[in-house]
């Protein structure tokens, strides 16, 4: 059969696709302006040409023009053509160089580079099945990872999450033991641990690497948290007031394992949070700009780490509430709700 091909159709996608391989090779290009410091240089510093700016960062002349030109074209900093500098505009400035805002973006960028730096490797697992593990990638990943969701755990956990959960804060200030499941470097970990001194914290994650620098952070940080190398349906300890798991269960191979752990290592009365990517239960749900980056990451990095642990269960990174519950419902769980939720974040309630 011949199908009609409308042509204004087919070149708004040519232009999309135009649209997106820039705006994929500018993922690349903010990694670049983060750790060469053109960022930061044009905030601390004001305007300048490409020359001023190479000379602030100790860069070539050569790079830092095609730099500015791209972000320029791609809207991230402004162009003057009378004076030939370009300034990185206030908005810019708070998403570009103050890790302190919610809004913060470099390690977004980092870790969807470092994610598709394995575009090879994910090809050959989709053909064979296999997984990929979460060591197995780069440290942009890792790092990238921890930068990107640390703004919003500083934004939110102490002033909404926390307090939305059942008498968990009254405990906390009281003395209550802890443990935070897939703590990666401990960000979670130790924010809660300096704000809560009288509770008693254990982190725990399976690779060996996030857990050293979990420990070191908490070292220069003056906190005695116990980190350890273990697997999420492994940790050790027992009678946890507060069980708390950051953007992790949709990445583990045996949820239900994992959550059945949980449940035997909690208190009678105790509470495991969960936070997970913001997501619905339906596909047509997540047809959104976040539901869209989250399907890329789903595929490129969550899906591949599930496959490479037994069971393999790949919930996938818009897991939604419904699967969730259903988690932890399968690990004898009885009461489930969703107590608070951000653009990027859903943080669910779970209770004996």
């Amino acid at each position: 059969m011949t199908v009609a091909i409308d042509g204004e159709k087919l070149m708004g996608l040519v232009y999309q696709a135009v649209d997106e391989v820039g705006a994929t090779l500018n993922a690349a290009l903010v990694v670049m302006g983060d750790r060469l410091g053109y960022y930061q240089a044009l905030a601390d510093g004001g305007p300048a040409t490409p020359g001023e700016l190479a000379e602030r960062t100790n860069t070539s002349e050569h790079y830092t023009r095609e730099w500015l030109n791209a972000q320029a074209a791609g809207g991230y900093v402004e162009y003057d053509p009378s004076t030939g500098e370009y300034t990185l505009p206030p908005e810019q400035t708070v998403a570009l160089t103050d890790p302190s805002s919610p809004a913060y973006l470099p390690g977004f960028f980092q870790i969807a580079l470092g994610t598709v730096q394995h575009t090879t490797e994910t090809i050959e697992a989709a053909r064979s099945g296999a997984g990929i593990g979460w060591h197995e990638h780069t440290s942009d990943v890792h790092v990238g990872c921890e930068r990107f969701f640390r703004p919003s755990y500083n934004a939110n956990l102490l002033t909404s999450w926390l307090p939305a959960l059942d008498g968990v804060v009254a405990k906390l200030e009281r003395g209550a033991k802890v443990a935070d499941i897939g703590c990666g470097h401990g960000s979670s970990t130790i924010l809660m641990a300096e704000a809560f001194p009288r509770s008693e914290f254990v982190g725990s994650d399976y690779h060996q690497e996030s857990i050293e620098t979990a420990r070191l952070r908490a070292a220069e940080a003056g906190l005695r948290i116990s980190f350890e190398a273990a697997p999420a349906d492994g940790f050790s300890g027992s009678g946890y007031d507060l069980v708390t798991t950051f953007d992790a269960l949709h990445d583990m191979g045996d949820p239900v394992g994992a959550a059945r752990h949980v449940r035997e290592s909690l208190a009678a009365d105790g509470t495991w949070m969960v936070v997970e990517p913001m997501a619905g239960d339906k596909v047509e749900d997540n047809l959104n700009p976040v539901g869209r980056a989250y399907y890329g990451f789903s595929t490129l990095l969550c899906t591949p780490g599930s496959l490479s642990q037994p069971v393999g269960l790949a919930l996938g990174t818009q897991a939604g509430p419904a699967r969730i519950r259903d988690v932890t419902t399968a690990a004898g769980f009885t009461r489930f709700r969703t107590v608070a939720q951000t653009p990027f974040n859903l943080v669910y309630e779970v209770r004996p």
